[in-house]
């Protein structure tokens, strides 16, 4: 297994001798919401469609991912998609991104995810800052040489 160090120097792994592969990530986060940021949610915000915003900037974020996690490697990202969807009292925000490249993208959909956790808090704290963003997971993976993965079931929701 490739290491991200090398002579205790951080080093991005070599992928130039894997072939592309088609690969797929989905990874969610969720926000709960106390009271008031639900009836901002619900009852609109100043800043515009806070779900649409922070969906968007999931997408944007899956785009810029190599920028901000240090060694992830840029990838050729083909489709992007972020959904949220709001069942009270939390919103849950699915990221799915697929690639066709030599190294996984399960970094860039964990990022989609949390941007758009975090855009919501911002989009929502003037009603309350009481929000929480729970949790941040990878669900699936598919592609690459480990093959499919997918995490147990939780029941803590």
């Amino acid at each position: 297994m490739s290491a991200h160090f090398e002579d205790g120097k951080p080093v991005m792994v070599d992928v130039s001798h894997k072939l592309p592969t088609a690969r797929m990530a989905v990874a969610e986060a969720v926000v709960w919401l106390p009271p008031a940021a639900l009836a901002a949610l619900n009852g609109g915000v100043g800043k515009g469609d806070a779900l649409a915003v922070a969906e968007l900037a999931g997408i944007m974020a899956a785009k810029r991912t190599s920028e901000l996690i240090p060694l992830c490697h840029p990838l050729p990202l083909t489709s992007v998609k972020v959904t949220g969807v709001l069942t009270p009292p939390q919103v849950v925000f699915t990221a799915t991104c697929k690639t066709s490249a030599q190294t996984g993208v399960e970094m860039e959909a964990l990022t989609a995810a949390g941007v758009a956790a975090l855009t919501l808090y911002d989009m929502l704290k003037a009603a309350s800052k009481g929000m929480v963003i729970r949790e941040i997971k990878l669900l699936s993976k598919e592609g690459g040489k480990s093959g499919p993965w997918t995490a147990a079931p939780t029941s803590d929701r």
